[in-house]
């Protein structure tokens, strides 16, 4: 696995769309969000679809036409310099089929963040795009809005990466060991579903994984680990690096899911990164190539998430 194409770091002025590929957004969020970004010296510019709900699937903001045309637009603009999404939920892979790859292709590389649902789209920029993403809090988001940890490590990440490129656990080691590897991943769930879909990797080979979830209760992530076990998509992984596991149960009852599941692989696995659902959550590139080492608890990147 080779490391993807960094976009540019943001500067003071840039211009950031806010879309909606997920689920609905509220009104009141989306615009503290904005304000925050306002704040940081951004110029945002919401989608025109950003506030839509779809006429009969009340779990999607809007048609997925007219997200997935939010979404193009918004990045094929030669005047936006980051894409960044509203909220997660559901929907997103709902609209990868239907996005023009080779013009966004053309449109050159530009920053694009999200967590959660945007799972596949991530995988869909690495694989059509080739290029590196960040997968941190979202415009709407309670921890974009209010947490002061989350606002730093990303605002870090846009403006000055160079400061931020090692991530620490506050956990310990499910397996012990030191690995080294180009990172990916997300949610845990999204990527398991995918498998085998257009714009997905094939596998997770030479890959840091970096796995997370949400509201999944421990036997379902034991379906989704299993799921990709038997694929062979963890075949030949580097290592993995565990985020946060909000409103999955107790975590004593999942941990030995994780250990059963994980452990068999023989690579280095962390708990605790800091980075998906949980309060404070930081911000993780995926695409570029780093160490992990599971006994000091450290990710480090071998160079800024952007140039």
């Amino acid at each position: 696995m080779n490391d993807l194409v960094r976009p540019s770091r943001l500067a003071p002025g840039a211009r950031v769309a806010v879309v909606a590929p997920s689920g609905p957004v509220a009104e009141e969020r989306l615009q503290a969000g904005l304000d925050v970004l306002r704040g940081w010296d951004l110029d945002p510019v919401a989608a025109p679809h950003v506030l839509d709900r779809h006429r009969t699937l009340g779990h999607l903001a809007g048609e997925d036409a007219d997200r997935a045309a939010d979404l193009q637009r918004a990045w094929c603009d030669p005047a936006v310099d980051a894409v960044l999404c509203a909220r997660g939920g559901y929907g997103a892979q709902r609209l990868v089929d239907l996005l023009d790859w080779d013009a966004m292709r053309a449109a050159g590389p530009k920053v694009f963040i999200g967590f959660s649902d945007s799972t596949a789209l991530h995988e869909a920029f690495a694989v059509r795009l080739g290029l590196v993403t960040l997968y941190g809090p979202v415009a709407a988001g309670v921890d974009f809005i209010k947490n002061s940890r989350a606002q730093d490590h990303l605002r870090a990440t846009l403006f000055a990466p160079e400061s931020v490129r090692v991530l620490a656990s506050t956990g310990a080691a499910l397996a012990p060991g030191r690995a080294r590897g180009v990172t990916l991943g997300g949610c845990l769930t999204l990527l398991a579903t995918g498998y085998g879909t257009p714009h997905t990797r094939s596998g997770a080979r030479g890959g840091l994984l970096l796995l997370e979830d949400v509201g999944e209760p421990p036997y379902r992530l034991d379906r989704a680990l299993t799921q990709l076990l038997r694929t062979g998509w963890l075949d030949g992984v580097a290592g993995v690096a565990l985020g946060s596991w909000q409103a999955c149960g107790p975590y004593e009852e999942l941990r030995p899911v994780l250990a059963d599941r994980l452990g068999g692989l023989g690579v280095p696995v962390v708990e605790e990164l800091g980075f998906g659902h949980c309060e404070g959550a930081l911000t993780v590139p995926f695409g570029v190539s780093a160490e992990l080492d599971a006994d000091a608890g450290t990710l480090t990147l071998d160079a800024p998430a952007l140039i």
